[in-house]
């Protein structure tokens, strides 16, 4: 998710390994209420399939996403397995588009406004086929049918994964500062109303929301399944936690999901441009790319600094530094550099993007420069 990143001049840029998305357990409402979190990643929901005036649909009481299939979809209550698309996050000339008539897969007029983020969204689906019936509740089955389980009694079993660790969900409850995520095989729910602690063989233990260390543990929990804005939660009551053995619920292996490869992410725009002069002392730097970034990537990986060559023409003995904050928005692609103090006058700056840089697909941004001359105001 997107946040505040608080890097300073010289960064050590580090390595990472780019991992293939994980599917996962989501259901309508939560794919309505934050496409961007899951855009481009392997998804399963549960839903009412039909085609409604030619094109193939999704639905909940709620409304119903577009569905891309070449085989034959069972219509009713179907398990869908696919990538999702949300087309106000791609660009129109994104070659994973080229396969697809815009107006008459996606209802997109290619000669009007592109879709904005949340608007146009579809399903490339890999498997459809009917919907079992939950025999018992599960994470999985609650998160796949929520309005099967909303305001009943439900006793689960799953991986405790602290304050979201592992990424799993786009969003937090927020009901107290001790909501925690339980998890099993593909699928997650946040636990509310109690904190994370209890009795394992008749020794008391409390886990942090905040280490992965106790992401190990295993636990019981009973409660009232809740949902709003697209989330779902397990509000327990005191005495409802309890240690547990752990469990797989993950259902059928999911067919390989064929989705044309997207080219990596480029910068396709900044202020200020390459070579500018006379820019302000009070400036900010903002970034735009061609894709969506994985933001986790950008840590230790932003580098700004002035040219040292000025310095030893000016006979200082060590170049200043410039410290920045760094924040990036999905919503525009927009990286934006902030600097903690005027940026010095008559000065040269160096912006670098170092390598390791992924996108959401774990695509590398090839390492890029931008070098601007500061004025005198």
């Amino acid at each position: 998710m997107p946040g505040r990143l608080a890097l300073v001049a010289l960064a050590i840029a580090g390595t990472v390994s780019a991992q293939a998305p994980v599917r996962r357990a989501t259901n309508l409402a939560a794919v309505r209420a934050y496409p961007g979190f899951y855009h481009a990643r392997p998804i399963l929901v549960v839903g009412q399939v039909a085609r409604l005036g030619g094109d193939l649909r999704i639905s909940d009481d709620e409304g119903a996403i577009r569905v891309i299939f070449d085989g034959i979809a069972p219509e009713g209550l179907d398990e869908v397995r696919g990538e999702l698309w949300d087309l106000g996050h791609m660009n129109p000339d994104d070659s994973r588009l080229r396969a697809y008539d815009l107006q008459a897969v996606f209802g997109i007029d290619p000669a009007g406004p592109w879709p904005r983020p949340g608007q146009v969204l579809a399903i490339l689906a890999a498997e459809i086929s009917p919907a079992p019936t939950p025999p018992a509740a599960t994470i999985r089955s609650i998160v796949l049918n929520p309005a099967r389980y909303a305001g009943q009694q439900v006793t689960i079993a799953g991986q405790f994964s602290g304050r979201n660790l592992l990424g799993e969900l786009p969003d937090a409850p927020g009901r107290s500062r001790w909501d925690f995520v339980l998890r099993s095989a593909d699928a997650a729910i946040w636990v509310t109303g109690i904190r994370p602690r209890g009795k394992d063989e008749g020794e008391e233990f409390e886990l942090s929301v905040d280490a992965r260390i106790d992401t190990a543990r295993w636990l019981q929990v009973s409660g009232i399944v809740q949902q709003s804005r697209g989330l779902l939660w397990i509000d327990a009551a005191q005495g409802a936690l309890a240690a547990a053995a752990p469990t797989d619920d993950a259902g059928p292996d999911e067919p390989e999901i064929r989705v044309p490869a997207a080219p990596p992410p480029e910068v396709m725009f900044s202020a200020p441009i390459e070579g500018e002069t006379d820019v302000s002392m009070g400036a900010n730097v903002r970034i735009q790319f061609t894709r969506d970034l994985d933001p986790d990537t950008l840590q230790g990986r932003v580098r700004v600094r002035y040219l040292e060559v000025e310095s030893a023409e000016r006979g200082e003995p060590a170049t200043p530094a410039v410290a920045f904050t760094s924040e990036y928005s999905a919503a525009g692609r927009v990286l934006t550099l902030t600097f903690a103090t005027r940026l010095e006058r008559f000065r040269t700056v160096k912006v670098e993007l170092l390598e390791g840089i992924a996108g959401a697909d774990g695509q590398r941004l090839q390492p890029w420069t931008l070098t601007f001359a500061v004025g005198g105001s």
